[in-house]
C-alpha cells in the first residue's frame, strides 16, 4: 500500500520564492497547502485548517512587501507568530522559515521584525530551522531594462563596496524543501548563497558587457547622498507622516549600498566570501541571458 503524501503548509506562496518552492514541495512528493491572506484573519481557524489537513511541517516564505515599520511588523513578525503559534496548537512538528542574511547587522525595522520571531522559533518546543539566503537574482536584475536602452548603469561608490553570493528562486527553493528531511540542518540558522564566487556591483557590469557585446557607461552614486535623504526626510517626517515612510525607503536603500550580503564574521568585523555557503547550479548570467532573450523575443513579436 503506497504511503500518504506528507501535507507540507506552505506561507507567502503567492511570491516569486514561494511559488517557486510550492512547485518544489510538488516535486519532490509532497501534498501542498498553501496559505493565503485570509487564512491569516483569525488565529483558531488557522489553527484548525492545520490540524484538519494533516499539516506535519511548516515553511514559512512570508515577508514584508515594503519593509517599513508598520508592514514589517504586521508581517515578518506579528503573521509569522501566529503561524507558529497556530501550528504548535495543531500538532506540527517542523517549521523552516526564510529569513535574510542581512539580519546579521540589524538597522532597519524589518530586519528587528524578522529577528525578533527568529528568537520566538528558536524558543519554541518544535524542530526548527532559519534559512538566511544572500541577495536573489530578481534584486540583482532591475537595470537591465535602463542599461538596453543605453543608459547608465548605476553603483554606489566605485562600484566594489559591497557584494554577495546571488541565487536563484529554484536553487533557494530547492534549499529550503531539503531542509524538510535533514536531520543536519535541524535547529541550526544556516547562511546561504548561490554558486561561483561574490559579485560586486562592476561585476554585474561585466557580465551585462559580455551578453550585450558593447561597453556600458556607468554612473557613480555617493552612498552618503542616501544618508543625507534618509535624515532629512525622517525629520521632516515627524510632522507630515507620508515622508516618514519614504525616510525608511532610503534608509533601506542606503543599507544595501553600502553593507555586503555574506557572512559577517564578529571577530574580525569583515564580510567574509569564503565563510558564505553555496548551493545549486543557476548562475547570475545565465539569469541575465534569459532576461535579455526575452527583451528580444519582445521585440520580435511587436
Amino acid at each position: 500500500m503506497a504511503m500518504p503524501l506528507q501535507t507540507i503548509a506552505l506561507a507567502g506562496s503567492t511570491g516569486t520564492i514561494g511559488a517557486t518552492t510550492a512547485h518544489a514541495l510538488a516535486s519532490a512528493g509532497y501534498r501542498v497547502l498553501r496559505l493565503g491572506r485570509a487564512d491569516f484573519d483569525e488565529e483558531g481557524r488557522l489553527e484548525e485548517r492545520l490540524r484538519k489537513e494533516g499539516v506535519t511541517a511548516v515553511i514559512s516564505c512570508m515577508a514584508s512587501r515594503s519593509g517599513t515599520v508598520a508592514d514589517a511588523w504586521r508581517v515578518d513578525y506579528a503573521a509569522q507568530a501566529m503561524l507558529l503559534r497556530a501550528a504548535l496548537g495543531a500538532g506540527v512538528s517542523q517549521f523552516v522559515l526564510l529569513s535574510a542574511i542581512c539580519v546579521q547587522r540589524p538597522r532597519l525595522a524589518f530586519q528587528m521584525a524578522k529577528l525578533a520571531f527568529e528568537r520566538e522559533l528558536q524558543a519554541a518546543p518544535l524542530c526548527w530551522t532559519i534559512v538566511r539566503p544572500t541577495a536573489f537574482f530578481k534584486s540583482l536584475s532591475g537595470q537591465i531594462s535602463r542599461v538596453r536602452r543605453g543608459k547608465s548603469f548605476l553603483v554606489f561608490g566605485d562600484g566594489r563596496l559591497t557584494a554577495c553570493k546571488p541565487i536563484s528562486n529554484e536553487d533557494l527553493a530547492e534549499y529550503l524543501v531539503t531542509c524538510l528531511d535533514n536531520s543536519q540542518r535541524a535547529r541550526r540558522i544556516l547562511p546561504i548563497g548561490g554558486p561561483g564566487p561574490a559579485l560586486h556591483p562592476m561585476d554585474q557590469v561585466a557580465i551585462l558587457e559580455r551578453l550585450l557585446h558593447r561597453p556600458i557607461r556607468v554612473r557613480r552614486v555617493p552612498p552618503g547622498l542616501l544618508a543625507v535623504i534618509a535624515s532629512t526626510l525622517g525629520l521632516l517626517g515627524r510632522v507630515i507622516p507620508t515622508l516618514a515612510r519614504k525616510a525608511e525607503y532610503a534608509r533601506i536603500g542606503h543599507y544595501y549600498a553600502t553593507e555586503s550580503m555574506l557572512v559577517w564574521d564578529v571577530d574580525r568585523q569583515l564580510y567574509d566570501e569564503s565563510a558564505t555557503p553555496s548551493w545549486g547550479t543557476h548562475q547570475l548570467e545565465d539569469h541575465y541571458r534569459d532576461i535579455l532573450n526575452h527583451h528580444e523575443e519582445e521585440g520580435k513579436r511587436r
